[in-house]
């Protein structure tokens, strides 16, 4: 199982909900390191990946906390040769339904392998056939460790703050009194009252994101709001005491708010905040979350309202990326 760089230093400008979509960069990445994969027989056959010709997913770094966590899902289609003893050119396709830190990161299942041949069959082919199918995987899986680390080491300045104090905006150091100023200290001035400024209105809009999961509703949502599961898929502390009109806290402190209504198995309603210099101060939006339970599986709805306008697409993402995968990262997998 690959392992992810330790996590950054502590800094309270790091404290938020971030995302950055990293997808056209992975691209380049698969197609560089893909196709740098080369594999022999003991008999001097030969199999390289030749081309990456598809990458069908998104790709995204998210930070919550101090933390930062890769968040992808990608089906990858290659093309891969070889060469017989006789020198025989040999071609193929290879086909990668998932890619994603499900399994490279938590290893909840395996990869699967859908392998095509183009060369017409022979003794000589299937021997180079069987060699592409026997070592090829090895190699792609060593290879696909390395991605989470990857993403993180390109891209993990852009979503962090330096722990270190910032001189900006800080007074710069007293110079050393005399002993003359020193004794004669001028008083300190009264402080002055704090006047809180009022909440701004702000211009609202709405996002859906809804999933399927192999689960009860019951069980989902004890999971979403019991205060000792919730970090089983949030990897993050969590207060919540699932009672109406209290509080609660997600992400490390990343998401507050209150409980509204909460009906088992069937609704959760609650105030929804960001802690986001991004996110209007004393500003809260909705969240509903209802289970539709069906005979195998149950399609969960999050319908968040009054969320900053402009915020859609990357609230829509943070919506997937935390909740989605981190309930898929539990092993609860997806909609059949």
């Amino acid at each position: 199982m690959a392992a992810i760089p330790a996590p950054m230093a502590s800094s309270t400008a790091n404290w938020h909900w971030k995302n950055k979509n990293v997808t056209p960069w992975a691209k380049q990445w698969f197609e560089r390191e893909l196709t740098s994969l080369n594999v022999k027989g003991d008999a001097g056959e030969e199999v390289s990946v030749t081309e990456v010709t598809l990458v069908d997913g998104d790709v995204e770094l998210g930070q919550r906390k101090s933390k930062l966590i890769t968040i992808y899902d990608c089906k990858l289609e290659l093309g891969w040769a070889g060469k017989t003893t006789e020198g025989e050119d040999v071609a193929g396709r290879l086909t990668i339904p998932e890619v994603s830190h499900e399994i490279t990161l938590d290893g909840l299942s395996d990869y699967v392998w859908e392998w095509s041949l183009i060369t017409a069959r022979s003794p000589a082919v299937e021997k180079v056939y069987s060699l592409a199918k026997l070592k090829l995987p090895v190699a792609l899986e060593a290879k696909l460790s390395e991605f989470p680390s990857a993403i993180i080491n390109t891209h993990g300045k852009d979503l962090t703050v330096s722990a270190d104090p910032s001189r900006s905006g800080t007074p710069a150091p007293a110079s050393a009194a005399s002993p003359a100023s020193s004794s004669a200290a001028t008083p300190a001035a009264a402080p002055k009252p704090v006047v809180k400024a009022p909440v701004k209105a702000v211009n609202t809009a709405t996002i859906t994101v809804d999933a399927g999961f192999m689960a009860s509703a019951d069980d989902l949502f004890s999971i979403l709001t019991d205060e000792k599961r919730i970090p089983s898929w949030t990897r993050a502390p969590a207060q919540s005491a699932a009672k109406a009109d209290t509080e609660y806290s997600l992400f490390g402190g990343g998401v507050k708010g209150k409980y509204v209504s909460l009906t088992p198995g069937k609704e959760i309603v609650q105030t929804w905040a960001l802690s986001s210099p991004t996110w209007p101060a004393g500003h809260f939006a909705t969240l509903t979350t209802t289970f539709e339970q069906s005979s195998d599986s149950t399609k969960i709805v999050w319908r968040l309202s009054g969320i900053p306008l402009g915020q859609e697409d990357e609230l829509t993402r943070n919506i997937q990326g935390y909740y989605v995968h981190g309930l898929k990262s539990i092993g609860l997998g997806s909609e059949l």
